[in-house]
C-alpha cells in the first residue's frame, strides 16, 4: 500500500511537471504575443543583422520579448537571421511569428519614371529597396559594366527602363543593377528591334529621341507625331533644333539641374555643348531625361507625315501647331511669341 502511494505521488507529479511543461511550451509557442492594433505590421530586417538586432527591431511588437526569443532558439532562427520585410498579423503566436521572419520574405513594388539623371534615379530607388543611393550610383556609373554592356557614361540612363516591378526588399546594389540589364533585354525584343533598325537608330538612339520627344509633349496621343517631325529632320540632315536639348545643355553647363526655365533665349543657342542640336548634327550623345514607353514607343512607331516643324499651339495648351514649310512655322511662331510675351515669361 505504501509503495502504491508513493507510485501515485510520482505519477502526479510528473502529470503536475509535464502539464507544466506543456503550458511552457504552449505558451512559448502558440499564445498570441503581438500588442499593435493594427491587423499587420511590417518589420525590415537589414542585411547581416545579428538576432539581437532582430530583437530590437521586434521588441515594440511583441508582449512578451523572453518568449519570443525561446521560440526562435528552439527553431534554430536565432543563429540564422534572414535580411528581407516580413509581415506580422496581429494575434500571431511566435510559432507563427519565427515562420514567418524565417521564410516569409515579401516582395516590394518598385516604380520609377522620369528620371533626369542617374543621381535622381538612384535617389529614387533607394527609398523603395535597402541599397543606398551612394551604392546605387556606383554600380550605375561602373565603367566595365557599361562597357561591357554596350553602354557609356552618356548613354548609361538607357538603360532603365520605367515600370514598376517586384523586388525583395533587401536587394543589393548590384542585384537591382543586373535585373534592370534582364529588364532592358526583355523590352528590346524582336519587334523592336526590327523597328529601330528600320529607322536606322539603334536602342540606345532610339531612347534619346524619345527623351526629346518626352520632354516636348505630356500629351501621349501628340508623341508619335513629334517623333515623326524629328525623324523627318534626321533624314533631310537638318538640325533638330530641340529647345528640351539646348535647356538639359544650360543645366549641364551650370551644374544645377533644378533649374527651372520656361522660356529658351537666342544666347542659350549659342552654347557650345554636344547637346545643343541647334549647332550640332544629329542626335546628342545620350538620353536628357528618362522616357516614359509611350515616348519610345511613338519613335518606334511614329505618324507619316511631311511636317518638319511645330511649335506650342496657345490655343490649344498642351498641343502644338504643325508646319510644313518654314514660312508656315513662322507664322505660328509669331503667335507664340506674342502670347509668351503677354505672359511676361523672360527666363
Amino acid at each position: 500500500m505504501y509503495i502504491k502511494k508513493i507510485l501515485l505521488v510520482i505519477v502526479i507529479a510528473g502529470m503536475l511537471v509535464g502539464g507544466a511543461f506543456a503550458y511552457m511550451v504552449y505558451r512559448a509557442f502558440f499564445v498570441p504575443n503581438t500588442q499593435f492594433n493594427n491587423e499587420v505590421a511590417y518589420v525590415f530586417i537589414p542585411s547581416n543583422s545579428d538576432f539581437e538586432e532582430v530583437k530590437a527591431i521586434m521588441e515594440p511588437l511583441l508582449k512578451d520579448l523572453n518568449t519570443f526569443e525561446s521560440a526562435a532558439d528552439k527553431k534554430g532562427y536565432s543563429a540564422n537571421v534572414k535580411a528581407g520585410k516580413y509581415a506580422i498579423k496581429k494575434g500571431m503566436g511566435n510559432n507563427d511569428i519565427v515562420n514567418s521572419l524565417r521564410s516569409g520574405n515579401i516582395p516590394v513594388k518598385v516604380a520609377f519614371n522620369n528620371q533626369e539623371s542617374l543621381s535622381d534615379l538612384a535617389g529614387r530607388i533607394s527609398f523603395q529597396i535597402e541599397a543606398d543611393s551612394t551604392a546605387l550610383l556606383s554600380v550605375f556609373k561602373e565603367s566595365e559594366f557599361l562597357k561591357a554592356n554596350g553602354f557609356n557614361d552618356k548613354t548609361a540612363l538607357s538603360m532603365y527602363i520605367p515600370n514598376s516591378y517586384e523586388f525583395f526588399w533587401n536587394t543589393s546594389a548590384e542585384g537591382f543593377r543586373e535585373r534592370m540589364l534582364k529588364e532592358y533585354k526583355r523590352f528590346w525584343n524582336d519587334e523592336r528591334i526590327a523597328k529601330s533598325k528600320s529607322l536606322g537608330l539603334n536602342p540606345s538612339q532610339v531612347i534619346t529621341l524619345a527623351s526629346i520627344v518626352h520632354k516636348e509633349t505630356a500629351k501621349v496621343d501628340e508623341r508619335p507625331r513629334v517623333a515623326g517631325v524629328y525623324l523627318n529632320r534626321l533624314s533631310k540632315g537638318m538640325l533638330l533644333q530641340a529647345d528640351p536639348t539646348v535647356i538639359y545643355a544650360v543645366k549641364l553647363h551650370t551644374g544645377n539641374f533644378d533649374t527651372i526655365i520656361k522660356r529658351v533665349l537666342y544666347k542659350d543657342l549659342e552654347l557650345d555643348s554636344p547637346y545643343n542640336t541647334y549647332k550640332y548634327a544629329g542626335l546628342p550623345p545620350g538620353p536628357i531625361a528618362m522616357p516614359d514607353i509611350s515616348a519610345i514607343d511613338a519613335v518606334l512607331n511614329p505618324e507619316k507625315h511631311d511636317y518638319y516643324y511645330f511649335v506650342a499651339n496657345v490655343e490649344d495648351f498642351g498641343y502644338h501647331k504643325f508646319a510644313k514649310t518654314l514660312a508656315q512655322h513662322n507664322r505660328n511662331k509669331e503667335q507664340y511669341i506674342r502670347w509668351i510675351n503677354s505672359q511676361k515669361i523672360n527666363r
